[in-house]
């Protein structure tokens, strides 16, 4: 496989996972803004533009933080390469960099999702759009990986492509963790004190897991549970550690179909057993900032190693 069809599948789901991740803070953050005075309601949508990491940009075009301009930026704002209409014109652009290695029936998903989002994002959307274009963004996540599953062979072409959704995907938690972390315990006091139940609830939704969560706990929304859950619980497919453990199988299956192991699959093990290795009491002990800035750190080695050791470039 030519190094640059290897770069547009992992592209293409590294941009799907940040899009649909996009759409999910915007809704997460309109719930929160919507339970808000007009002055908590900016902060949320600081935040929101924050752990999205598109504050420089939106800064350069905005003073304010008012949800109309904050969503309008992240959904569809002109100049801003991390919208989400710009995103799924990467997913298109590099799903027909790959053409000829995927399926008709996911290359079918990415079109229509394309055209269909340029119709819906042509004009600036109003709040009583933001569910309807939410749910459209990851509807079309959805049917994308279930295209991906269902009709790929699980040849190179379909771990590259996995490999970009866990790489995104891992870095995502890790951020919006990190971001709503700061914003909720500004001071150093110990996790267990008290706490905005209500942003920690928009954590657990801003990655699909409320559900997954309050079945486990009861219902019980504890800052220290939900680190735990979204950092070591397996079992959730957003967690770092579910995270960590696909994207070791997908480098693992692509050094077995090339007959040899990368500088990538050596950071792997080490960004795996590094995380294996921890409970929560030793997270919180060592910072869970510096912890997060630490699992970021490998993340962006990795991928470059996937890059490097693929030759994405050639």
């Amino acid at each position: 496989m030519l190094g640059r069809t290897a770069n547009g599948l992992f592209w293409m789901f590294r941009y799907l996972e940040r899009a649909e991740h996009t759409a999910r803070l915007i809704d997460a953050g309109l719930r929160m803004a919507l339970t808000r005075d007009i002055v908590a309601a900016e902060e949320e949508w600081r935040s929101v533009i924050a752990t999205a990491g598109q504050r420089a940009g939106y800064e350069r075009q905005h003073r304010t933080y008012t949800g109309i301009q904050a969503w309008n930026f992240m959904l569809r704002g002109e100049g801003n390469p991390q919208s989400v209409l710009a995103m799924l014109a990467q997913v298109r652009t590099n799903a027909r960099t790959a053409r000829n290695r995927i399926s008709g029936e996911l290359w079918e998903v990415v079109n229509d999702a394309w055209l269909s989002a340029s119709d819906m994002l042509a004009k600036p959307i109003g709040q009583n759009q933001i569910g309807e274009v939410a749910a459209f963004i990851r509807r079309v996540a959805v049917l994308a990986h279930g295209a991906m599953v269902g009709s790929m062979m699980r040849d190179e072409s379909y771990h590259f492509a996995r490999a970009g959704s866990f790489t995104e995907r891992a870095d995502a938690v890790a951020r919006i963790l990190d971001i709503k972390y700061y914003l909720l315990l500004p001071s150093l006091s110990w996790v267990g004190s008290s706490l905005d139940t209500g942003q920690w609830d928009t954590v657990l939704r801003s990655v699909s897991g409320d559900r997954a969560y309050r079945a486990i706990h009861a219902g019980q929304i504890d800052a220290r549970g939900i680190i735990e859950f979204l950092v070591l619980d397996d079992r959730f497919p957003r967690s770092l550690a579910f995270c960590h453990a696909m994207l070791r199988a997908e480098l693992a299956a692509l050094a077995r179909l090339h007959g040899q192991e990368g500088s990538a699959n050596a950071l792997m093990r080490d960004a795996d057993t590094h995380l294996a290795n921890r409970t929560i009491d030793d997270i919180l002990q060592q910072g869970l900032h510096q912890f997060l800035l630490d699992i970021m750190r490998r993340n962006d080695a990795i991928a470059a190693a996937i890059a490097a050791d693929y030759r994405f470039l050639a």
